[in-house]
């Protein structure tokens, strides 16, 4: 069915900022809804299991706050996070943005393969659009700029199906600048999806800086570095992840790196206790205030967990803490 989409103006008595994302009319809210974990368990990239009424609950009390964009994609949970997408927001009078990805292709075990090709494409775009339940995908996203031979391939039809009405707007995830450069030479860029956090730094040098100059929006993910960073992560809670989340692979999350990180969350939980703000708010909002950041995408499994990050909506850090946090990661770095 066609979809009534929330307009910008209906946020304002939520109070929450709206910026502009890109070239775009997409008008967003600073955070936004990560449905990664919201794919549960049992596929290779999972974060363990998750309760699927958790999750509609959840997402439907951060619309209920204020947040007007889900970011999702098609791999996450291979379409289950899509689902729930759609069934949390049945009952929705209008729609926040909906943004998704392609470019990741698994087969019937589970087995998960990149494709870049236009009929892949075409055929991902509309999976999605049928597990989503809508005639129209607001932000549609290269996942993966892999294979990296069939960029110009996948973009091109990314642009096809902008034109036919398909996608209101096309960004990627992940690229590199020469690789945002080549899909540029097609069509325009609208956003890029880069992960970025306090402990994961590799796109201040040119990647931001890249998107900035050519005016991409960027919303970043992981900004609480797959929630290390939230104040709920332990040493014990690390150890004993299940088989099948991801983290438990990531060098953040392996000494010697997670006990220094996690001494930085104790200092972020210091700084935050200043302001009335928990570790993750502090975190996310670490990532706002680069300027060439747009908007970071949230991750959360239950409203307690959105209740404990929310706040960074309108939690701006002064240039005094900036350098502070600064400071004790160089600090750290240095030990």
């Amino acid at each position: 069915m066609e979809r009534d989409v929330l307009l910008p103006c209906e946020w304002i008595v939520n109070h929450m900022e709206l910026r502009q994302l890109g070239d775009s009319d997409l008008r967003i809210t600073p955070l936004g809804i990560g449905a990664w974990a919201v794919g549960g368990g049992g596929w290779a990239g999972s974060m363990g299991p998750q309760n699927d009424s958790d999750s509609i609950s959840a997402i439907n009390a951060a619309l209920d706050r204020g947040m007007n964009w889900i970011d999702t994609a098609a791999l996450y949970g291979l379409g289950h996070s899509e689902e729930i997408v759609a069934r949390a927001l049945q009952q929705r009078s209008r729609y926040p943005y909906i943004f998704t990805k392609c470019g990741r292709v698994w087969d019937e075990r589970g087995r998960i393969g990149a494709s870049l090709s236009a009929s892949s494409i075409r055929r991902e775009c509309e999976d999605s659009l049928r597990r989503l339940k809508t005639e129209l995908i607001d932000l549609y996203q290269i996942h993966w700029p892999d294979p990296d031979n069939e960029i110009e391939e996948g973009w091109s039809e990314l642009a096809r199906m902008k034109a036919e009405g398909k996608v209101r707007y096309i960004g990627v995830s992940n690229f590199s600048v020469e690789q945002m450069k080549r899909a540029q030479t097609i069509a325009p860029i609208t956003s890029l999806q880069p992960p970025y956090s306090i402990v994961t730094r590799e796109v201040e040098s040119e990647v931001l800086p890249f998107a900035k100059k050519h005016k991409i929006g960027v919303i970043v993910y992981s900004p609480m570095s797959a929630g290390l960073l939230t104040g709920s992560m332990t040493g014990e809670r690390v150890a004993n992840f299940t088989h099948d989340d991801w983290r438990r692979n990531l060098p953040n999350f392996q000494e010697p790196l997670l006990s220094r990180n996690l001494q930085l969350v104790e200092f972020l939980r210091e700084l935050g206790q200043r302001r009335g703000r928990s570790p993750g708010e502090v975190a996310i909002a670490w990532t706002l205030s680069n300027p060439a950041v747009t908007a970071a995408i949230v991750g959360f499994r239950s409203v307690k967990q959105l209740n404990g990050i929310i706040g960074a909506a309108d939690f701006r850090l002064t240039p005094e803490e900036l350098n502070e946090i600064e400071d004790r990661v160089r600090a750290y770095a240095a030990a």
